[in-house]
């Protein structure tokens, strides 16, 4: 079963192609100040054509479906669901803070995954390997980076863009409780999604694209502004 997997919920956008039988087929991962609506595509052709694999090839469509970026994650389901009608192949959503936990597999530290959510606050959860599986330990939460070190007692390995911004707090507040995870494990992947997509399709939980909409967590400054 071949999955294509979209990740566009940072600005640090990819696209995988995994197989369930032999692993990971190819992943393109840019992290550049470039719209993913101009680079998405393009690099879903590239990979593509790179991996000699074509749209009939593909079993199912997986999705990273937020919190994070309001405009990233519409134009990721849009994608998706998109190839979805055209190749009338299934949609696979997965929680992005999930999938991010994910790309540190087995750690024995507990697991920060953090977004920068604007207005001084951060999407994150916290996750811990346990018995081969990363238990969610905090569901997906939108704070201040302050108040999310009230929750965390033990030593945690930060991702993130929001790792990033909020690292001065992070380290203020958890002292040698505190670790940063390496440059190439400070964006989500695409490839994480697709192994959690396979899961679920185990699993039975493929959505309805008429129906799917990104996990938000919060309102967009557009709603907000709009019921004022």
């Amino acid at each position: 079963m071949k999955i294509l997997a979209i990740e566009t919920s940072t600005v640090a956008g990819s696209v995988a192609i995994f197989d369930d039988s032999s692993g990971l087929i190819g992943e393109v991962r840019v992290d550049v100040r470039i719209a993913h609506a101009e680079r998405l595509m393009p690099s879903i052709e590239w990979l593509m054509k790179a991996s000699a694999v074509s749209i009939h090839d593909i079993d199912a469509f997986a999705v990273s479906i937020g919190p994070g970026s309001f405009t990233g994650l519409r134009i990721g389901l849009s994608t998706v669901k998109g190839f979805s009608y055209a190749a009338g192949k299934p949609v696979v959503p997965v929680r992005t803070l999930d999938a991010f936990a994910r790309t540190l597999p087995f750690c024995s530290y507990q697991i920060c995954p953090m977004f920068d959510a604007r207005k001084n606050e951060v999407y994150a959860a916290l996750y811990k390997w346990e018995d081969n599986t990363c238990k969610k330990v905090l569901p997906e939460t939108a704070l201040g980076p302050a108040e999310l070190m009230k929750e965390i007692h033990e030593r945690t390995v930060f991702m993130g863009d929001g790792a990033r911004l909020y690292g001065e707090i992070i380290s203020g507040a958890l002292h040698d409780n505190a670790v940063f995870a390496p440059g190439s494990r400070m964006s989500p992947s695409a490839s994480a999604v697709a192994e959690i997509a396979v899961e679920h399709i185990g699993q039975g939980l493929i959505a309805d694209p008429v129906g799917l909409t990104p996990f938000y967590l919060r309102k967009s400054e557009a709603e907000i502004r709009w019921k004022r």
